[in-house]
């Protein structure tokens, strides 16, 4: 397998330059009960706008029956995949307040927990990996989410697996060469 260590125009911690998001899961792998708690600490602590902390999680381990109904709402590819995770997150933004005012970071707010959540991850051992190809109405039915709280995201998590367990198409993706866009291509104005 090709070196998944980023390779950075600047030195960044090794965390964030040695994360990376894999598709081959063990799945023999298990979390014990509570050993999530310290990637969700790290997502709690996350900033948000006004401290609102509008994130919610909905954390199903494999075998449960949250997680086959998460797993039932993933589409297309994800779908041969991610249930070999030891668990999967749907990651919720809380739009409204209770008075119904609208929140309009809550989203950008979302990212910033799901990304300290990944990154504690990986700093305990564990692999993330985001998902956007998920039917977001079926999971809001399946958890009787009301229309302040929208699924965003699902976010796999566990132990590495062998690549060889991937199909041929995903296999040559996870083994495919990381590769970013050049940091002047992403900054649009610097003075």
């Amino acid at each position: 397998m090709t070196p998944r260590t980023a390779q950075t125009s600047v030195p960044v911690l090794d965390t964030l330059a040695e994360r990376w998001s894999p598709r081959s899961f063990d799945a023999e792998h298990a979390f014990p009960e509570g050993a999530l708690r310290g990637v969700l600490e790290a997502a709690r602590w996350a900033p948000s706008a006004n401290n609102s902390q509008p994130w919610r999680f909905i954390v199903a381990r494999r075998g449960s029956e949250s997680f086959a109904r998460i797993e039932d709402a993933l589409m297309g590819f994800n779908q041969q995949w991610a249930g070999r995770a030891a668990a999967l997150i749907v990651n919720v933004a809380e739009v409204e307040d209770a008075e119904g005012n609208p929140r309009p970071w809550a989203e950008y707010d979302l990212g910033q927990a799901v990304a300290h959540l990944s990154v504690q991850a990986h700093a305990e051992g564990f692999y993330t990996h985001q998902m956007g190809g998920f039917d977001r109405e079926a999971i809001r039915t399946a958890f009787d989410l009301d229309d302040r709280l929208r699924p965003v995201s699902v976010t796999a998590i566990g132990a590495l697996g062998d690549l060889e367990q991937l199909p041929d198409p995903l296999r040559e993706r996870e083994a495919a060469p990381r590769t970013r866009l050049a940091l002047e291509d992403l900054v649009l104005v610097r003075d």
